[in-house]
């Protein structure tokens, strides 16, 4: 069991907390970390490129100059993909379909490993707790001020908490989610992962 630092929002150590070494402490599979962000990546795509080829583009109905007898290369169409303004040959179209997909025992073993970098990296903070008396932004930033966090964060909370929400919404660099919508690309995203007790441990009941 490793141990880290419990703060409060002032940024004070409150007490200490064990983390399970089974979720936390792996060995990483750098191979299954990279599926798993292809896998999101591929994922996000639309597939909506297209060209026209030389039978959707305009034109190209006659035949240039006869067959033989000029000294040219024969050509049937001026739509040609070798010709100015012709058709492109094997080019996207919008049937193209990019998802990919993964096995869960690989899913949760990629998760694992991009748990086990942030612990390493030290770029894992935890609060006691995240409660909010209002959900102005200027509290939220004082709260990111006061854990020394400036660059992306991702705040893990067990649940959605309305100010919370609200407070952080327009700070582009805050990502607010709940413990249930964890996933790799949004760890190995953030350059910090500020979460709270309530938060680590339904994580750790969720992976083990």
């Amino acid at each position: 069991m490793k141990k880290m630092d419990v703060l409060n929002i002032k940024g004070e150590k409150v007490k200490d907390i064990s983390l399970d070494e089974s979720v936390w402490g792996i060995e990483p599979n750098d191979t299954v970390l990279y599926d798993a962000i292809r896998l999101a990546t591929s994922n996000a795509r639309q597939g909506t490129h297209s060209v026209k080829t030389r039978a959707e583009v305009s034109g190209g109905g006659r035949k240039p100059w006869r067959q033989k007898g000029t000294g040219r290369a024969r050509a049937g169409s001026t739509r040609s993909p070798i010709w100015r303004k012709g058709g492109v040959a094997f080019g996207p179209q919008t049937e193209r379909n990019y998802t990919l997909k993964m096995n869960r025992k690989e899913r949760r073993l990629a998760l694992k490993s991009a748990l086990t970098y942030k612990v390493k990296d030290k770029e894992l903070v935890i609060l006691d707790e995240l409660k909010l008396e209002s959900n102005k932004t200027k509290e939220m930033k004082e709260i990111l001020t006061n854990l020394k966090v400036e660059r992306n964060v991702m705040l893990l909370i067990d649940e959605l908490d309305e100010n919370v929400v609200l407070s952080a919404r327009n700070l582009h660099n805050v990502l607010v989610l709940a413990a249930d919508e964890i996933n790799t690309m949004d760890v190995i995203s953030a350059n910090k992962i500020i979460a709270t007790e309530a938060a680590i441990k339904s994580v750790e009941e969720a992976l083990k």
